[in-house]
């Protein structure tokens, strides 16, 4: 190593870059990995297993249609009949409101009517990349 810093080229410094990368694209609110953006195929899979007896992806059930769920306001889809609270809410369903939505809806909307939880972060990261890959207007596919 004449000459040069262990840093420089060396073993050291691409884990750097690749941290540094990650943090970077934390800041855009951007996923680094496909672990933190969760498999299309499993989000389906529980989908199709854990959430169609409440919602459908293209008619309203006893939850909203989900197929256009991505970039919706919350609280506005078209002919559902929301809690007076879920139809008060502002915010848009993007990756991290979906992501804490699905592990806690009452933290998000407090008086909301939806009584399930995802329990585990990876599901929840696979339920949102599914529901992203569903979008036209989805930047988090």
């Amino acid at each position: 190593m004449r000459g040069r810093t262990p840093c420089r080229g060396g073993a050291v410094w691409r884990p750097l870059q690749a941290v540094v990368a990650a943090w970077a694209l934390s800041l855009l609110g951007l996923p680094p990995a496909q672990a933190q953006t969760g498999s299309v195929a499993k989000g389906q899979a529980i989908f199709e297993s854990r959430c169609v007896a409440c919602h459908s992806l293209d008619a309203n059930r006893v939850g909203p249609a989900l197929g256009a769920v991505w970039g919706r306001v919350a609280g506005k889809a078209p002919d559902f009949n929301y809690s007076k609270a879920l139809g008060a809410a502002t915010h848009v369903w993007e990756r991290d409101k979906l992501l804490a939505w699905l592990g806690n809806p009452e933290s998000v909307v407090p008086g909301q009517a939806m009584g399930y939880r995802v329990e585990l972060l990876d599901d929840r990261r696979d339920v949102v990349a599914y529901l992203a890959s569903l979008s036209k207007n989805s930047a988090a596919k």
